[in-house]
């Protein structure tokens, strides 16, 4: 009895042996994650890989995205909870880890404006509800999508949103299209025509006295540094006064003020300034069409 439980701990031995080579060849799949800014989307998300006796790693992020980086930082455009994969693999052998990562929704309404020069993420103001309102509305519709920034000034603004510029032909005159309506409106003395301000084109004083906004064209502020004494002026034409952060911000971004008070500012950039200069620079026909199409992309980071 005793010789047959030895041959069989003999057995068990051997064979946890067997199991153990077996598995020394394997890599461990293993990570961790941190937030680099804000739990709040769009996320940053920065993957700390903890894997051994791996050769090579696959991702799988969760939202259709994937990487192959040992290290990769991955951004996330919406809230949500996302299964993260990281398959660790050493020649035809592998495993997977699947981790939880949650995006929380953003506090401000937030778009995002994505062009071939690169995109910008903007803040829609809760002070002009009834422009951000209608902007986020036709974003999410997908009224946006594959329109031009059909007038580029440099030194000056990057104007969109017209309907007619979606497939327009070269040389065609746009900038007179829209929704069929327009919005009030909503002048904010806090909201100013500084770099990267979102503003909405209108219609001319003598067709539109009270200033009413297009229901899609917009702008988004280039502009140039504006002087004490110009602000001065404005401020005896226009009968109001600007506070002393709004002039340092005249004074070192620039902007546009001469339009303050007569055309609604709605959103601000807050990623991607240089991406207005990319656009401000391209080359225009008369018109002030660019010679090669800007085409936009617009989505409401949720």
């Amino acid at each position: 009895m005793m010789k047959r439980f030895n041959e069989t701990l003999v057995f068990i031995g051997f064979f946890v042996i067997i199991l153990i080579l077996s598995s020394c060849g394997r890599p461990i799949a293993d990570f961790a994650f941190v937030y680099e800014n804000d739990e709040k989307a769009p996320a940053a998300v920065r993957f700390e890989n903890k894997s051994k006796k791996a050769e090579a790693y696959e991702w799988a992020f969760g939202d259709g995205k994937s990487s192959m980086d040992s290290l990769p930082v991955h951004e996330y455009k919406h809230s949500g909870t996302y299964a993260v994969e990281l398959t660790a693999i050493k020649g035809k052998k592998s495993r997977t880890v699947t981790k939880e990562l949650i995006v929380k929704p953003p506090d401000k309404c937030l778009v995002e404006i994505e062009t071939k020069f690169g995109t910008m993420l903007f803040e829609l103001f809760d002070a002009t509800p009834q422009h951000r309102d209608n902007f986020m509305k036709l974003a999410e519709e997908g009224f946006y999508d594959s329109l031009l920034f059909h007038r580029v000034i440099n030194n000056f603004m990057i104007q969109g949103g017209d309907p007619r510029s979606k497939n327009a032909k070269p040389g065609e005159v746009l900038g007179m299209g829209g929704p069929g309506y327009t919005v009030p409106a909503e002048f904010v003395d806090t909201l100013v025509h500084v770099k990267g301000a979102l503003a909405a084109a209108r219609q001319g004083d003598q067709a539109n006295p009270q200033k009413r906004s297009s229901g899609s064209q917009f702008y988004i502020v280039q502009g140039q540094v504006t002087t004490r004494a110009t602000l001065d002026q404005i401020e005896a034409r226009k009968g109001f006064r600007y506070g002393q952060m709004q002039r340092e911000a005249y004074a070192t971004l620039g902007g546009t003020p001469f339009l303050d008070r007569d055309y609604t500012v709605f959103g601000r950039i807050i990623k991607g300034m240089e991406v207005i200069d990319e656009i401000a620079k391209v080359q225009t026909a008369p018109g002030d069409r660019p010679v090669e199409d800007v085409m936009m992309i617009i989505r409401v980071i949720k």
